[in-house]
Parts: C-alpha cells; sequence; structure tokens
C-alpha cells in the first residue's frame, strides 16, 4: 500500500462530538464578526463597527463587507447550517451591501444597518437550537465566562 492510500484509510468520520466542536467554532467566529462589523462601538441599542466606517469609503466598504459576508457563510457551511439560515443570512448581507449603492443617503443606512451583525445572529441561534451554546458562554448574558482554576 502506498502512502497515499494507507493516508486515506486512516480519515475516518469524528461522528457527532466532531461536528458540535465545529458548530462550537464557528459561533465563536460569529460573535467575533458580529462584535467588529457592528458593535465595536455600542451606545445602547445602536452600534457602529468597521462597516459603518468604512461605508463612508467607497471600495473599501464593499470589500469589507464581501470579505465579512464570505466568513460567515465559510462558518455557516461549516457549522452546516440550514438552508433557510444561509438564506436569511445572505438577505441580509444583501440589502446592507445595496444600500451602499447610493452616495449619500445608501452610505448612512449602512452605517445603521447592522447587516453582520442580523446575519451573525441568525447563524448562533441556528447553532444553539442544533447544538446548545458553547461550554465557555454564559447564557444569561452570552459572554465568555473565566474557569473558576483550583475550585471543585
Amino acid at each position: 500500500m502506498t502512502d497515499e492510500a494507507a493516508f486515506q484509510a486512516e480519515v475516518i468520520d469524528e461522528g457527532p462530538a466532531a461536528h458540535r466542536r465545529r458548530a462550537h467554532k464557528a459561533w465563536r467566529n460569529a460573535e467575533t464578526i458580529k462584535r467588529l462589523s457592528d458593535r465595536l462601538i455600542g451606545i445602547g441599542p445602536i452600534g457602529i463597527g468597521l462597516d459603518g466606517v468604512l461605508a463612508w469609503v467607497p471600495g473599501a466598504n464593499t470589500a469589507y463587507t464581501l470579505g465579512a459576508a464570505g466568513l460567515l457563510a465559510y462558518h455557516a457551511v461549516q457549522a452546516k447550517a440550514s438552508a433557510a439560515t444561509l438564506a436569511r443570512m445572505a438577505a441580509y448581507i444583501l440589502f446592507d451591501s445595496s444600500t451602499s449603492a447610493v452616495p449619500g443617503l445608501g452610505w448612512a443606512i449602512d452605517t445603521l444597518f447592522p447587516g453582520h451583525l442580523m446575519a451573525a445572529k441568525a447563524l448562533q441561534k441556528d447553532i444553539e437550537a442544533r447544538h446548545g451554546l458553547p461550554d465557555d458562554v454564559d447564557p444569561k448574558r452570552r459572554k465568555k465566562v473565566k474557569p473558576k482554576v483550583g475550585k471543585r
């Protein structure tokens, strides 16, 4: 048996635990994209992130929107999100990016419309419904929980 054939013979499906681990990784990555895109600066329910700042820079906004949307889509596929979730995510991002086509007013709408945040939340809800929250996330605050060291 050649080395390539031996390698192919060793590849196995890791099962539900691996799918859960991959989904939780996608959940965490969606949290990061959500925060960077639409919640770097938050005042009550309104937040502004890189998407809002770059909305005023033609070209940079499109590049960032497509890059962040591509990452979210990649993580959604990795987490095996449902087709309905993928469609919802695409609709949010499509609306977010289409508003920037109109100079001035469109850029202002793009600044305030949290498309990436909404798409990331849709992915996170899909993951939570199938796999639950990641272990290091507090369900009440949805933030990382600091592990207790030394107490058992």
